[in-house]
């Protein structure tokens, strides 16, 4: 595995894999966007993987398609939650990345069921 996240610098979705408390990993594709080098995803409060990440923030992405197929080789990362203002920049980098997945309809349905959207930066191990 590589020890940067040159493999997914070119992918517009990922496969973020998330470990439960026993090991099990758990596999699940995100739409990701780049801002000055830097990796965003987003995701909602109450999504399993939010409970994954508290309790431990290593993670393996790899290029994938949008129904999580991997496309290319993974490589460790950590997600750290971002909060307020590198949110903000995150948030605009998305709707940048995805117009109207991410730009448009995440966010309203994120609001329309009473989610808190989170954001976070992957960053290499």
């Amino acid at each position: 595995m590589d020890t940067s996240l040159d493999a997914i610098t070119g992918a517009k979705t990922i496969l973020l894999t998330t470990y439960k408390r026993d090991g099990t990993p758990v596999a699940t594709p995100v739409s990701v966007a780049f801002d000055g080098g830097r990796a965003y995803f987003r995701t909602y409060d109450r999504a399993g993987k939010v409970k994954r990440l508290r309790r431990d923030p290593h993670v393996e992405v790899a290029p994938a398609t949008l129904r999580g197929q991997a496309t290319g080789p993974g490589a460790p990362a950590r997600a750290v939650l971002l909060e307020s203002g590198p949110a903000a920049v995150a948030a605009r980098a998305l709707a940048r990345r995805h117009r109207l997945l991410q730009g448009v309809l995440v966010p309203v349905g994120h609001r329309l069921r009473g989610f808190r959207t989170l954001h976070y930066e992957l960053l290499p191990e």
